[in-house]
């Protein structure tokens, strides 16, 4: 069995570090005393990080990408920002790319709406027999 090197650093709980430490060091990143203003500057990074990814998410009306309306927004956003580039191979394949993506998700809600109907008519049996009316034969 091979054992694992572990920070040197000690909690103020008395538990020890469980990260892995640096190489030809004692101590992992965050509690390398030597690297302390730069362990300090990416901490505060991070901070800005998740502050811009909130605001980008409010300015954008972006609700995020767990749902299909999520998706679409970016979508949305994307093409909207690739109409402004200058004509080229990269805005090309950008567009087609959100094409591609929109028509999965064209696809997507459309099976999402079959499949709710399919369900309403399971939960109700004397519901009408035809489903889709624009699929009769």
């Amino acid at each position: 069995m091979v054992a694992r090197r572990t920070c040197g650093f000690v909690m103020p709980d008395g538990q020890s570090c469980r990260a892995g430490p640096q190489r030809d060091r004692p101590y992992c990143f965050a509690h390398d005393p030597d690297r302390a203003e730069e362990a300090a500057e990416a901490r505060r990074l991070g901070g800005l990080r998740r502050r811009k990814e909130g605001t980008i998410a409010v300015a954008y009306d972006l609700p995020g990408l767990e749902s299909v309306e999520g998706v679409r927004r970016l979508v949305q956003i994307v093409v909207t920002d690739a109409m402004g580039l200058d004509n080229g191979i990269a805005r090309l394949r950008v567009l087609l790319a959100a094409a591609l993506a929109a028509a999965k998700l064209l696809e997507t809600g459309e099976l999402e709406e079959r499949l709710a109907l399919l369900e309403a008519v399971q939960r109700h049996p004397d519901s009408p027999a035809v489903v889709f009316p624009e699929e009769r034969t």
